[in-house]
């Protein structure tokens, strides 16, 4: 179901979830800026449970009883009774509800929270991809439950947009997450350019070869970034401009990167408020594109079939267990 306004959806939580969107991503904010009003505030409500869980689980005070503090709040929000106070809980129950966003997606979401925990290990490009899956491709399929369709072929088409803006994410914050005990680039790769991980890992510098496994992570970023072109072209005439920005503008990230050499241990790529600018009236002049099908990602199918349904839960939590993915 989609109209301009949200039934439940109050002023001042929509200027909460704004603030915490314009805070919390200035590519997804500038984005945003270009989709109707009241798309643009269920998407911020979106995106303000997505980003408080995120530092909810990646605090300093931070346990699997944040995950289950998570989990207590998506029953309240997809309950039918409990009042809420909080008023990014309060305005996400109002967005799920009027455009039936299942809550396989933001179970999705917390089980890749969930992996942070267990100090999982991301051996092979499939499982950074699973990975990507449950914590950016989860955004990306609540998003078109937003904008519609939510057929599967768009919503995979989704999934491969999130996932690609999550490989981006890795390539940019290597450096980051090496000092903070994280390493998400496949150390399969990292084995096959003479890197050991967990001796990278005790002192993480740059080097040529590991320029090639960032090269290579932003190889299949742009190969899912070309994917997800015909998932924009099946989205509604209003709402493409803005998706084809952020998708521009994630990708241009990558660019960025390659001009540094693939360096991003020793610092941190990003790009200015010109090349945003620049880059959202290019989407906007972008010509259309076509809508061939391809399937979803594998890594992403079992989901993706979940999230056609508002009462897709059993088919997630019955089938979405990855295959190939190592806890150490």
């Amino acid at each position: 179901m989609r109209s301009d306004r949200v039934p439940g959806l109050l002023p001042a939580d929509i200027r909460y979830c704004r603030a915490t969107l314009r805070r919390g991503s200035r590519s997804f904010h500038a984005a945003s800026l270009l989709l109707p009003r009241h798309t643009r505030n269920a998407i911020a409500t979106v995106y303000t449970f997505c980003r408080r869980a995120d530092d909810l689980v990646d605090g300093a005070d931070a346990s699997r009883w944040s995950l289950v503090h998570l989990r207590h709040r998506l029953d309240i929000i997809y309950g039918d009774g409990a009042a809420i106070t909080d008023p990014g809980d309060r305005a996400l129950r109002a967005v799920v509800r009027h455009y039936a966003i299942p809550r396989a997606v933001f179970d999705a979401l917390l089980e890749g929270f969930a992996w942070e925990f267990e100090g999982r290990h991301y051996e092979t490009i499939e499982d950074v991809r699973a990975y990507g899956v449950r914590v950016a491709g989860t955004v990306g399929l609540a998003v078109t439950h937003v904008i519609g369709p939510a057929d599967a072929e768009t919503l995979a088409r989704a999934c491969d947009l999130g996932v690609a803006m999550q490989l981006t994410n890795i390539a940019r914050d290597v450096g980051e997450d090496a000092a903070a005990g994280r390493l998400y680039l496949p150390r399969t790769w990292m084995r096959e350019v003479g890197i050991d991980p967990e001796a990278w890992m005790a002192r993480p510098v740059f080097s040529r070869e590991l320029g090639t496994v960032v090269r290579r992570l932003l190889d299949e970023a742009d190969r899912l970034y070309e994917r997800a072109e015909s998932g924009i072209a099946r989205l509604p005439a209003g709402m493409r401009w803005s998706i084809r920005a952020a998708r521009m503008i994630y990708a241009e990230i990558g660019r960025v990167i390659a001009r540094r050499g693939f360096d991003s241990v020793s610092g941190r790529a990003f790009t200015s408020a010109g090349t945003k600018v620049r880059l959202a009236v290019a989407a906007l002049r972008a010509p259309p594109t076509s809508t061939s099908s391809e399937p979803a990602l594998a890594e992403a199918a079992a989901l993706v079939l979940a999230s056609t349904s508002m009462h897709g839960q059993a088919q997630w939590t019955a089938g979405a267990s990855p295959a190939t993915a190592e806890s150490s």
